[in-house]
């Protein structure tokens, strides 16, 4: 297999309906692409001297045959809950242990193949979690093309898998530090803010039930989003949408009571919310 390679791009997304869907990024400098991935993540473990074998499916949704560049790339979380990727090399990145397939795949039309990845782990690593992402884009630009008289309009922009890997005794450490209100794409919306003194990142997860002042009850689902180790982060608490898909609208106070469990730990919960506007969310 061949080894990784580094090269300055940075891409970002907002990262809140993540969870199950692959990351699909749109930047400047992107090509017509339309791409699958599967599946959107990773989550593995390892002992120091281990090698990882893993595979996943890369499709082409296109009518037309295709040619992909695959690579990985460094990636955070900003203050936002947006996923920034870094294709240069950073400070403690992991990045070295891990053998890709090849670098381009060639793709039939609504074809879908398998490629390979291992993570080289190495003697003696140190407790840690292992973060990157195998980054999925079309190899070169082409215009759109027209096949049985249908013009295609590929979508422009890449497929990161983010791959997470517990290497040793390593968990997170989530602690509440309080349920409020946090802006979430432009609407105040109860969440709840966890600090994560582990050594790996956690994911809440759960449903809360509530009850607005004018007296209706709705279950509030607990966002899984990923809390990554030193961070302090509010995860949204969704309210249940009724039957005209919409959010409902809430009519404060809200009483939330339940529980909220992640991988070692939970916490109940029993807070009124007065609907008094706060800070945005992700703050860290």
């Amino acid at each position: 297999m061949s080894s990784t390679r580094s090269s300055k791009s940075t891409s970002r997304l907002s990262a809140l309906g993540a969870a199950a869907l692959a990351l699909f990024l749109v930047s400047s400098d992107a090509v017509p692409f339309a791409g699958l991935v599967s599946p959107p993540r990773f989550e593995l473990r390892a002992k120091p001297g281990e090698v990882l074998h893993q595979v996943l499916d890369i499709g082409n949704d296109a009518s037309i045959p295709d040619e992909f560049a695959i690579s990985t790339a460094d990636w955070l979380l900003n203050a936002k809950g947006g996923v920034e990727f870094e294709e240069a090399l950073q400070p403690g990145s992991c990045r070295p242990w891990v053998r890709i397939e090849r670098h381009k795949v060639s793709m039939q039309p609504r074809g879908v193949r398998k490629f390979r990845f291992e993570v080289h782990v190495p003697e003696g690593a140190p407790a840690q979690e292992c973060r990157f992402a195998i980054m999925v884009e079309k190899a070169a630009p082409t215009a759109p093309q027209v096949s049985a008289g249908n013009i295609q309009f590929p979508l422009e922009g890449r497929i990161g898998v983010i791959v997470y890997v517990a290497v040793g005794e390593v968990a997170p450490r989530l602690e509440l530090r309080g349920v409020g209100l946090r802006e979430f794409n432009g609407q105040l919306t109860p969440a709840a803010t966890f600090h994560n003194s582990g050594k790996s990142h956690g994911r809440p997860e759960g449903v809360l039930e509530g009850r607005d002042a004018s007296g209706k009850s709705y279950e509030f689902v607990v966002s899984p989003f990923p809390i990554l180790p030193g961070e302090t982060r509010a995860v949204a608490l969704w309210p249940q949408e009724g039957p005209d898909k919409k959010m409902p609208k809430l009519v404060y106070p809200v009483r939330l009571h339940g529980t909220i469990e992640w991988d070692g730990g939970k916490q109940e919960i029993d807070s009124t919310l007065a609907g008094a506007p706060q800070v945005k969310a992700g703050s860290s």
